[in-house]
């Protein structure tokens, strides 16, 4: 019994020490900034650095991205948004889509990412279709 202590003691620790790592992650999405590019302007992005955008045919607090759309256009979400300078928190709420799943609103817009955006500061899906734009602040 007193050798199998020092293993449970290491698994304990190296659970916490995952969960903690796993904070840090989901407190870097929680974060939501402004960027700027050349030809697009101000637009909004998370923590680290993914671009967000609109919907146009949504509605305040109401998602019109539905089933195959949310795999293209993957939704953003925080259980509490943190703002960097130039945003106010009160701005940011979180919607019930019809789905049951939770969405983070901007100004009551929501808010998704584009799966075509690999890498922070990518704007692929501004424009797209006429229909998703960069969030503007």
């Amino acid at each position: 019994m007193i050798r199998k202590q020092p293993a449970i003691l290491c698994a304990a620790a190296l659970v916490l020490a995952m969960m903690a790592v796993a904070g840090i992650a989901m407190a870097a999405l929680s974060t939501v900034g402004i960027r700027t590019k050349e030809g697009i302007g101000s637009y909004l992005a998370d923590g680290k650095g993914f671009t967000l955008y609109t919907f146009k045919k949504d509605l305040p607090d109401k998602s019109a991205c539905t089933s195959a759309c949310t795999e293209r256009w993957p939704l953003f979400y925080a259980q509490k948004v943190t703002v960097l300078s130039g945003l106010k928190a009160e701005d940011f709420e979180t919607i019930k889509r019809r789905d049951g799943k939770k969405q983070t609103a901007y100004k009551g817009m929501p808010l998704y990412y584009f799966i075509g955006d690999s890498e922070p500061d990518q704007t692929s899906g501004q424009g797209f279709e006429e229909q998703w734009y960069v969030a503007k602040p």
